[in-house]
């Protein structure tokens, strides 16, 4: 998945498609957690060091909430901008590099075509990537140099 610096903006179907989809992963949000690491460290085994201290269980509450906010704020990211920001430069702390937001993009929507089966449409498929990539460009913008996509 290319995650772009500057993505196209979201359209109100395209965020009422993330919406619909996202209320259909809910219902299973820990094991769609959990599929999400386990192709993330596949895709790259050494992204598991930036987690070698953490608390996966928690950690996997704390993306499928951080997602959740940002679902449900895709109409109003103004909102929702402080908190991305914040996340990109605390990312950058934690040994978050550029091109982990690739691998986080590809992991996330594998993850979603495994949750949704036949519900994983194209559509769902451009809007979950516009969606990603708006939330990804806000978060490597305020992590600084060398943090955005070229």
């Amino acid at each position: 998945m290319k995650v772009a610096s500057n993505p196209g903006t979201l359209t109100p179907d395209q965020i009422e498609l993330v919406r619909a989809t996202w209320n259909q992963v809910v219902p299973i949000a820990d094991t769609a957690a959990q599929l999400f690491y386990q192709r993330l460290f596949q895709l790259e085994p050494g992204v598991r060091r930036l987690f070698g201290r953490t608390d996966m269980e928690q950690q996997r509450r704390k993306l499928m909430q951080t997602l959740a906010v940002a679902v449900a704020a895709l109409d109003r990211l103004e909102t929702l901008r402080p908190a991305l920001e914040g996340l990109g430069r605390r990312h950058v702390e934690y040994g978050v590099e550029d091109h982990h937001y690739e691998l986080v993009g590809a992991a996330l929507l594998w993850t979603l075509e495994q949750g949704l089966g036949n519900e994983y449409t194209d559509s769902v498929h451009d809007a979950w990537t516009t969606a990603y990539g708006t939330l990804a460009a806000i978060m490597r913008a305020a992590a600084g140099p060398g943090q955005q996509a070229a």
